[in-house]
């Protein structure tokens, strides 16, 4: 299409933007920068009455924390706002004037209570409601003065309304089956139908990229384009996401998370927005783990499912873990700033880098850091049943005992992976003892696990003094207990 790509992302703030929500945002990112065009930011808060502090302020943070930046929006400013609806009600009333002038919309001063009776009996009757028109009729009309909402007066010769959406291809509903919908409430701010179609034509918005839940709407919208004598944007209705089963639509106990929460527990914005593309589109290759940079590349509208997405948390692990192992040092201690245990504060910067790549590879989000790094930072606590797992109190001691002897022999400058492992070994055949369970007891000496790094890295990382002192600890803790 000739015309600059400029599309919106256009939430409600009646609540908090979830993965749900920001995976929408992100697909319009990616239009927009794929296209080399503008991604605007755009809060939809026509619905008063249901408002919620902090919302809009947190679908804001929600993006930022995934890099999903606006070029226009509340915050970002630019040539097409205000980005805020009630902050444009002047254009909407403008607008709605000069659809009452031409016939498009009437007054209606129906109460609600009339409604709700109307509504009944269709409901009763196994019907759709539509409203009855009682306000057309002259003889039921008051003076404009008084409360009345305006109504958008679909076309009274049925017709099929069609559009080529650009994820789900040729559509079409039939205008008899479409209510008389508000276009301008009572209170003076007018329904998502007027406010956005207005918007999208004043902010030049070139597609329409929104969840499919909206599909209904969309005759509405084209109706109402039509009144305007504007040209259409192109619609995409983006697939939904259920949850990991299938059938219902996500829920917070499936993983409706908000992106900070995410990356609170330790997931990577970057492998957050790999997850979230792939819910409902692929390149059309076995590719499942996309950088930012592959994604803006790769990413077109004709790759975009028709059919329901689902989430799956593990999937979401797996890639999270994936790029982790994949950063560089420096970049994954960057990442991991917040996520040390308490007692590696004030640590220098180049042990922690020893400490993270020792453990990198099992970690599944950096939330798992501080349990699985404590050890380095703070002397563990002897356990006994660890300790004799495979040998008898004083046997452990003099295992131990004999260690330390044999460790006492390597120079600090020798203190390395492949120096400390021959001296180990060596014991071990020396000894006759079964490396696994000799292994075992100088693990559980030194680390309190069962379950490490590697032995001999992790002894080097502690180093000289530290393994030492925790093995005479053994020691100690064995002979105490034997008493």
């Amino acid at each position: 299409m000739s015309r600059p790509v400029r599309v919106r992302f256009a939430p409600s703030p009646t609540g908090f933007l979830h993965v749900g929500g920001l995976r929408s945002a992100l697909f319009n990112w990616l239009w927009a920068r794929h296209n080399q065009g503008t991604f605007i930011l755009r809060l939809e808060d026509t619905d008063r009455a249901r408002l919620v502090d902090g919302a809009a302020a947190q679908i804001e943070d929600s993006m930022k924390s995934l890099g999903i930046t606006p070029d226009e929006g509340p915050t970002q400013g630019g040539d097409f706002g205000p980005y805020v609806q009630s902050q444009r009600l002047e254009l909407y009333h403008k607008y709605a004037q000069q659809l009452t002038d031409s016939g498009a919309l009437y007054r209606c001063w129906c109460a609600p209570e009339r409604l709700a009776t109307l509504r009944e009996h269709a409901q009763k009757a196994g019907l759709a409601f539509k409203y009855d028109r009682h306000c057309l009729d002259p003889k039921n009309q008051k003076s404009p003065k008084d409360p009345h909402v305006l109504r958008f007066r679909i076309p009274d010769d049925p017709t099929e309304i069609r559009w080529d959406d650009a994820v789900r291809g040729p559509l079409e509903f039939k205008t008899a089956d479409l209510d008389d919908f508000v276009a301008l409430k009572a209170d003076g701010y007018p329904t998502y139908h007027l406010a956005n179609v207005i918007d999208d034509h004043l902010m030049e918005i070139s597609h329409v990229m929104r969840a499919d839940e909206w599909l209904p709407s969309t005759p509405k919208h084209l109706l109402l384009f039509e009144a305007f004598g504007w040209d259409l944007p192109v619609f995409a209705h983006l697939p939904a996401v259920l949850g990991p089963t299938g059938g219902k639509k996500l829920s917070k106990r499936d993983g409706a998370q908000s992106a900070e929460e995410y990356v609170s527990e330790g997931y990577l914005p970057e492998a957050l927005m790999s997850f979230l593309a792939t819910l409902g589109w692929n390149d059309g290759t076995t590719q499942e783990v996309f950088t930012p940079d592959e994604l803006i590349e790769k990413f077109t509208l004709g790759r975009i499912q028709r059919s329901p997405a689902r989430f799956d948390r593990d999937r979401l692990t797996w890639i999270n873990g994936l790029m982790i192992r994949r950063l560089e040092t420096t970049d994954l201690l960057r990442q991991a700033a917040n996520c040390w245990p308490e007692q590696a504060e004030g640590s220098d910067p180049e042990y922690l880098a020893q400490v993270i790549d020792l453990v990198k590879d099992r970690l599944k989000f950096l939330a798992e850091l501080s349990d699985l790094t404590g050890f380095f930072f703070s002397d563990p606590t002897p356990e006994l049943p660890q300790l004799i797992k495979n040998y008898s109190a004083s046997e452990a001691t003099g295992h131990l005992q004999s260690l330390m002897t044999r460790l006492g022999q390597v120079p600090e400058a020798d203190w390395l992976h492949d120096e400390l492992e021959s001296a180990v070994r060596g014991l071990a055949q020396q000894s006759g003892l079964h490396t696994g369970h000799f292994f075992g007891l100088i693990r559980s000496s030194i680390t309190g696990r069962t379950a490490a790094p590697g032995l001999f890295d992790t002894m080097r990382v502690l180093g000289r003094d530290t393994t030492t002192r925790r093995l005479a600890r053994a020691v100690d803790f064995l002979a105490d207990s034997a008493k």
